[in-house]
C-alpha cells in the first residue's frame, strides 16, 4: 500500500523553557543509556493503577473517560479537514494523555480552560487522574494479567502505553507533578542534556522502543532554550477473532479521490456478522481476539473526509447499540497508511488549549520547582497503521514543546464494498466508558 508523505500523524509534546540558569539537580540512576539517566521522582512507593469494580458505577470517572472520546472525534474532525483528500491516521488518545497530565501543572486560570478544551468543564484533576488510572487498568489488560499469573500462564498484552518526561539536567520537575505523574498516568522522568545531540538520541530511542520500532524518530533538533520534553507513545498489536482467508484475497479496482487505482481486496462474509446501515452510511465492526476491535465506516457518497470531520461521540454509540447481527459480505483493502502532523500546536489551539500562551505562561509553578515563566511553545505527532488478512498494527508517538521566558434489522442480506474512501475507528474496551477511541482516520487511497 501507498503511504501519504503529505499528512501524518505523531503526536510529539516538546517543552522549552527559554535562557536561565537553574538549580536543584534530582538524584539519577544511570540507565545505561548514552546522555540519560532516570531520575528517582518518588518520595514514596507508586500506587497501583486503580481497577474498576464490576456492578459499581464511578459517575465522575465515567464522564472523564467520555471526555476522552468526545475529544477524540474533536481533534478527529480538524485533523481530517486539514488532511482534505489524503489519507489519515491518528491516534487522538495519545494527544489526550499529556494534556490531560498537563491539567496537574496548569495554573488556576488556565486550568478550568484546559479542561473545557478537553471536555471535560467541571471535572476536577482528582476525578481526572483517578479516572486515567482506571482507562490504563482496562485498556492495558491488567485484570487478565493478574489472572493468567495466578494460573501461570502467560497473557498477550495487545496494547503498550508509555509516557515520559525528559528533563534538562540542570533543572527539576516539579515534586508533585513527578508523583502524579507516576502515579496515575505511569510516567517516567529522566535527565537530558538539551545543549547535546544525545538528547534527541535519547528521545527518538524512547519512541522507537516503545513503539516496536515503528516510529524511530520523533526529534530532529532541539533549540536552544529546550529545557524538557512529554513524551507518549502507543503501540497496538493484535490478530482477528475472525481471520480473512489470503487465499480469497483479490486484486480489483479502488475508486480514489484521485481517480482509479488497484487494491488487494480481503473478504469476510458469513451468517454472524455485526452490521448498520442507516442513509448515510454502512458500518461493520472487525474484533480483536482480546477485546476491542475496529469499526469500518463506508460513507454512501464516498466523502471520507465529511464524515471523520462530523463523526461524534454519540453518533458512534449509536452505530455501536443499533448494530445487528446479519448476513453478507465485506470487501475490505489491504492498507498501511502513515501521517505526521507537524502543525499540531495550531490544531490544539483551534481547540482552545490555553498552554501556549507566552504572556500568561500558564505552567509556571506546575512543571518545574524553578520559579521561571513557562509555557507550551510546538506539539507535534506521528502515527502510523497497517491493517491485513490477520490482524492489525499500530502506533503513535506524541511528543510536545515548551519554554520558559437507530435503523431496523437488515431484511435482506447487505454488500459492503469499501471501493472508495472509508473512515476507520479502532477501540479498545474500559468499564467507565466502555468503548475508548485509541486511533481514528481516513482511507482516500489505499
Amino acid at each position: 500500500m501507498k503511504k501519504n508523505r503529505c499528512f501524518a500523524l505523531t503526536l510529539a509534546l516538546l517543552l522549552t523553557i527559554a535562557g536561565f540558569s537553574g538549580c536543584g539537580q534530582p538524584q539519577a540512576d544511570s540507565e545505561g543509556k548514552k546522555g540519560v539517566s532516570l531520575v528517582n521522582i518518588a518520595s514514596v512507593e507508586q500506587k497501583e493503577l486503580q481497577a474498576p469494580v464490576y456492578g459499581e458505577e464511578d459517575q465522575e470517572a465515567i464522564a472523564a473517560t467520555q471526555s476522552a472520546n468526545s475529544f477524540a472525534f474533536k481533534l478527529s474532525s480538524l485533523l481530517a479537514k486539514e488532511a482534505g483528500e489524503a489519507n489519515l491516521v491518528c491516534s487522538p488518545y495519545s494527544v489526550w494523555l499529556p494534556l490531560a497530565a498537563l491539567v496537574n501543572a496548569a495554573d488556576e486560570t488556565a486550568k478550568p480552560v484546559l479542561l473545557e478544551a478537553l471536555d471535560a468543564a467541571g471535572i476536577s484533576e482528582g476525578d481526572l487522574n483517578r479516572a486515567v488510572s482506571r482507562m490504563l487498568y482496562d485498556l492495558t489488560k491488567q485484570r487478565e494479567i493478574e489472572s493468567a499469573k495466578e494460573y501461570g500462564e502467560g497473557f498477550h498484552n495487545p496494547l503498550q502505553i508509555a509516557n515520559a518526561v525528559f528533563v534538562s539536567n540542570n533543572l527539576t520537575l516539579k515534586q508533585e507533578f513527578a508523583q502524579l505523574f507516576m502515579d496515575y498516568f505511569r510516567g517516567n522522568v529522566m535527565n537530558v542534556d538539551f545543549s547535546s545531540p544525545d538528547a534527541v538520541a535519547a528521545v527518538n530511542q524512547w519512541a522507537s522502543e516503545n513503539t516496536q520500532g515503528l516510529i524511530p524518530s520523533i526529534v530532529e533538533s532541539f533549540d536552544e532554550d529546550a529545557v524538557a520534553a512529554l513524551a507518549n507513545a502507543i503501540y497496538f498489536s493484535d490478530r482477528w477473532q475472525r481471520e480473512f482467508d489470503p487465499d480469497q484475497t483479490k486484486e480489483d479496482v479502488f475508486y480514489s479521490t484521485a481517480g482509479e487505482t488497484e487494491a488487494s481486496y480481503m473478504l469476510l462474509e458469513g451468517d454472524e456478522l455485526t452490521y448498520f446501515e442507516d442513509e448515510e452510511i454502512q458500518a461493520l465492526p472487525l474484533y480483536f481476539k482480546t477485546g476491542g476491535g475496529m469499526y469500518i465506516l463506508l460513507p454512501k457518497d464516498g466523502n471520507a473526509q465529511s464524515l471523520l470531520a462530523g463523526l461524534t461521540p454519540e453518533y458512534f454509540e449509536k452505530i455501536r447499540k443499533d448494530a445487528v447481527r446479519s448476513t453478507g459480505k465485506l470487501l475490505l483493502p489491504r492498507f498501511s497508511l502513515e501521517s505526521s502532523i507537524s502543525q499540531l500546536k495550531d490544531v490544539l489551539k483551534a481547540l482552545g488549549v490555553p498552554l501556549f500562551d507566552r504572556d500568561a505562561a500558564p505552567l509556571t509553578g506546575g512543571l518545574l520547582e524553578e520559579d521561571i515563566p513557562v509555557w507550551l511553545s510546538d506539539a507535534a505527532h506521528k502515527a502510523l497503521i497497517k491493517v491485513d488478512e490477520k490482524g492489525t498494527t499500530a502506533a503513535a508517538v506524541t511528543v510536545m514543546t515548551a519554554s520558559a521566558t437507530s435503523m431496523p434489522l437488515p431484511t435482506k442480506p447487505f454488500e459492503m464494498i469499501c471501493n472508495k474512501p472509508f473512515v476507520f475507528v479502532l477501540y479498545g474496551y474500559t468499564y467507565d466508558g466502555g468503548s475508548q477511541v485509541l486511533f481514528t482516520g481516513m482511507v482516500n487511497q489505499p
